[in-house]
C-alpha cells in the first residue's frame, strides 16, 4: 500500500493540532490506517491482531460484510435527519425486547452522555439529589462521572476525589463514593442519607466481578430505601449476554445505559427504562416542572441504527455467545500457563468476553485492590505484545467474533515471548 505520510509524520502532524497529540482516548504513539476482520494496520504498514477493537463496539469484527451491506444500502436514502426515522424505531423495538428492565428507551450519541442523562433522570423521579457511585467505576465524563473514577489518593468514604479540573465543589457535595462489591458500606450510606436518588454501578466493573449476591444485594438496597438502580451497561450490554449483564447475572435495575455494541460501530448510545420512569421524557405526562429536556443532533440516526440492527441480529444466531465465551476462555488460558510456567504472579480478571491480567498475587475485588505489584511489569508485557503483532489496551482484553485460529497462533507466541521478558525483569 502506498502512503504519503509515514507514522512519524502523522503523529508530527497531531501533535501540531491536538492537545497532547491525540484524541484522548489512546496512545498518540500508533495511527491506525484501517481495518478488517479481527486486524487493524498502522500508517507504517504493521499488522496488528485486534483486542481493542474499537475499546467494544467491533464484536463482530471491523468490516464485517453484513453490517456494510445494510450499511451501504441505508448510505443514499440519508445519514441523518434529526427527526424519527424506521430504523431507529426498529432498534428501540429489539432492545426492549432484549434488555429486562427497558420497556423505553431513548437515543444520545455516546455513553457517557447516556449516563449522564440517566443520573438527571433518577433525580427527576425520585425528587433527589445525591447519586451512589463505587470508587474506580466509569460512567463517562460528566462532572458526576468524574468523581473517584481514578483517584490518585486514599481517602476515607464516602468522601469523592475530583478526577478532573474544572468541577465545581457543589457537585461533590451530592456524590457518595463506596467500596465496589462492599454491601455493607452501602447499606451504611443509604441508612445516613434519606436523599439519594440512585446508585449508578458497572455490573462487571471496568473487568473486575460483581462478588456472588453482590448485584442483588444492591437490588434489594434500593428497594427497601426507595432508590433507584442503574446499571452502567455501556461495556458489558449485548456482550455478556444478549441481553447484557442483566441476563448474564440474573438482576434487573430501574435503568440501564447501553452503548458500543448496539450502534455497530458508529455513534450510538440509549438508556432505557420502565415506561413509569421513561415519561420524563415526554412533557404531556410529566408537567413542565418534571420533564427532562434532551435532544441530540445525531441521536437515533438511521446508519447507526442499521449498522447496530444487523449486529444484534448476528449475535442472536446460535452459539454466537458459546464462541465468544470459547474465544475469550482460550485467550486466558494461554496466558494464565504462560505466566504460571515461568512462576509469574498473576490474577486473571474479569469474564471470558472482557478481561485482562493483574501481576500480582492477591485477588481484585474492588479498585484499591485492582493493581499490579510493579506496574513495570505490565507496560512490558504489553510492549512485547504489541511489538508482535497484538493490538490491546494496557489494562483490557476485548475478544471478537472475527478472531480466527491463525489469530490465536499468533497471539499465543506473542504472549510466550511477553512473558519471557517479564520473567527476566
Amino acid at each position: 500500500m502506498n502512503r504519503l505520510h509515514s507514522q512519524d509524520e502523522w503523529i508530527a502532524r497531531a501533535n501540531a493540532v491536538l492537545p497532547a497529540g491525540g484524541f484522548g482516548n489512546f496512545d498518540p504513539g500508533i495511527i491506525i490506517s484501517h481495518g478488517q476482520g479481527s486486524r487493524v494496520w498502522d500508517e507504517n504498514g504493521a499488522e496488528y491482531v485486534d483486542y481493542l477493537i474499537g475499546s467494544g463496539p467491533m464484536l463482530l469484527g471491523h468490516g464485517d460484510p453484513e453490517v456494510m451491506e445494510a450499511v451501504l444500502e441505508q448510505l443514499p436514502k440519508g445519514m441523518t435527519f434529526f427527526a424519527n426515522n424506521a430504523k431507529g424505531i426498529e432498534l428501540g423495538e429489539a432492545i426492549c425486547e432484549a434488555v429486562p428492565c427497558c420497556e423505553q428507551v431513548r437515543y444520545v450519541a455516546s455513553g457517557g452522555e447516556a449516563d449522564m442523562y440517566a443520573i438527571r433522570l433518577a433525580r427527576a423521579y425520585t425528587g433527589c439529589d445525591k447519586i451512589l457511585k463505587f470508587e474506580g467505576g466509569y460512567h463517562g465524563m460528566s462532572a458526576e462521572a468524574q468523581m473517584s473514577l481514578a483517584p490518585s489518593v486514599e481517602v476515607n468514604f464516602p468522601q469523592p476525589v475530583p478526577d478532573s479540573a474544572g468541577i465545581p465543589q457543589g457537585v461533590a457535595d451530592q456524590m457518595l463514593i463506596a467500596p465496589f462489591n462492599d454491601l455493607l458500606a452501602v447499606e451504611n450510606l443509604l441508612n445516613e442519607n434519606s436523599d439519594v436518588a440512585a446508585i449508578i454501578v458497572e455490573p462487571l466493573q471496568r473487568i473486575i466481578p460483581p462478588a456472588p449476591g453482590f448485584l442483588q444485594g444492591l437490588r434489594d438496597l434500593t428497594i427497601k430505601h426507595d432508590v433507584l438502580l442503574i446499571f452502567d451497561e455501556i461495556v458489558t450490554g449485548f456482550r455478556l449476554a444478549y441481553g447484557g449483564a442483566q441476563e448474564a447475572y440474573g438482576v434487573a435495575p430501574d435503568i440501564c445505559t447501553l452503548g458500543k455494541i448496539i450502534g455497530g460501530g458508529f455513534p450510538l448510545a440509549a438508556l432505557g427504562a420502565s415506561k413509569d420512569i421513561m415519561a420524563h421524557f415526554d412533557k404531556d405526562v410529566v408537567g413542565a416542572d418534571k420533564w427532562l429536556m434532551q435532544l441530540g443532533t445525531l441521536s437515533g440516526n438511521p446508519i447507526a441504527s442499521v449498522a447496530g440492527l444487523k449486529t444484534m441480529e448476528v449475535l442472536r444466531r446460535p452459539g454466537q455467545y458459546d464462541k465468544l465465551r470459547n474465544i475469550g476462555a482460550e485467550l486466558q488460558m494461554m496466558q494464565a500457563q504462560a505466566l504460571s510456567a515461568r512462576g509469574i504472579a498473576h490474577q486473571i480478571c474479569g469474564d471470558p468476553t472482557l478481561f485482562d491480567i493483574w501481576f500480582t498475587d492477591q485477588p481484585a475485588t474492588n479498585y484499591r485492590t485492582a493493581r499490579h505489584k510493579d506496574p513495570a511489569l505490565n507496560a512490558t508485557y504489553n510492549d512485547v505484545l504489541r511489538a508482535n503483532g497484538v493490538f490491546k489496551a494496557p489494562g483490557k482484553l476485548y475478544p471478537s467474533l472475527a478472531v480466527t485460529e491463525a489469530d490465536l497462533d499468533q497471539t499465543r507466541a506473542a504472549v510466550q515471548k511477553a512473558a519471557e521478558a517479564v520473567a527476566a525483569l
